[in-house]
């Protein structure tokens, strides 16, 4: 288990450095073995790395050949050794051991589809230098989880809900409606928390964020999952069960 933190502000300098390590450092118990932080632009990212593969090499952020994509990765990727040879075989050029560094340049050659090969459990942020923007991603039962707050062309994103709050300028209100999904089946519906603002990406999905703003595709595993909640809900409703 691993944290990962960020923020893309696409109105201006900020320094986003401090900030970044005071989000990471309230994801420390999730990966107290080594922490990193990016801060180039529009865009900061942060990682606090709980050592399982490659332990000496694969601290992150992670970088491609000519530092122009830029990740934070917290999961597993089962089916990395398959991907690396394929990748190796294609002229990519790794600098480390780990299947951090298999998503960096799978991205290279698919892009976004890079998605449909992944087999495993992950949340991850990506940052594309070239074309200015920030890809995130979560596997598709929504195991690793990913949570973010998106104003005026900027996005705050981490692993935990406290590390967005870690951003002193973000408002801590309770959204009720969520609460009492929560309360009454034990998951709130949809992208809602239980804060106002702070949303969740949804399991098997994508979200991409530029200066043209955010952009979250939903897919079919994610719509199955909402299917499956909605009908949950009705069946309270017919047994007439309370709602809290």
């Amino acid at each position: 288990m691993c944290g990962i933190a960020g923020v893309v502000n696409f109105n201006g300098a900020e320094d986003k450095t401090d900030l970044l390590r005071q989000m990471i450092a309230t994801l420390q118990h999730r990966g107290p073995d080594a922490s990193g932080v990016y801060d180039v632009g529009p865009v900061g990212l942060a990682h606090t790395r709980l050592s399982i593969i490659d332990l000496e090499g694969g601290d992150q952020p992670i970088h491609n050949e000519d530092k122009s994509v830029w990740l934070v990765f917290n999961g597993e990727i089962f089916n990395y050794p398959e991907l690396r040879q394929e990748l190796l075989a294609k002229g990519h050029r790794f600098y480390t051991k780990s299947d951090t560094e298999v998503i960096v340049h799978l991205y290279e050659e698919k892009g976004i589809d890079l998605f449909h090969d992944l087999n495993g459990q992950f949340a991850l942020a990506l940052w594309d230098e070239k074309r200015g923007k920030l890809i995130l991603g979560r596997d598709r039962l929504g195991i690793r989880p990913l949570y973010y707050y998106c104003k005026e062309n900027r996005l705050v994103f981490g692993s935990e809900i406290k590390s967005i709050f870690a951003d002193r300028s973000i408002v801590r209100n309770l959204d009720s409606e969520t609460l009492g999904d929560i309360f009454t089946g034990w998951t709130p519906l949809g992208e809602k928390t239980p804060f106002a603002d702070i949303s969740q990406l949804p399991p098997g999905c994508w979200g991409s964020f530029s200066a043209d703003g955010l952009k979250v595709i939903v897919t079919g595993v994610y719509l199955i999952i909402i299917w499956q909640m909605i009908v949950d809900r009705w069946m309270i409703g017919v047994m007439k069960l309370p709602r809290f």
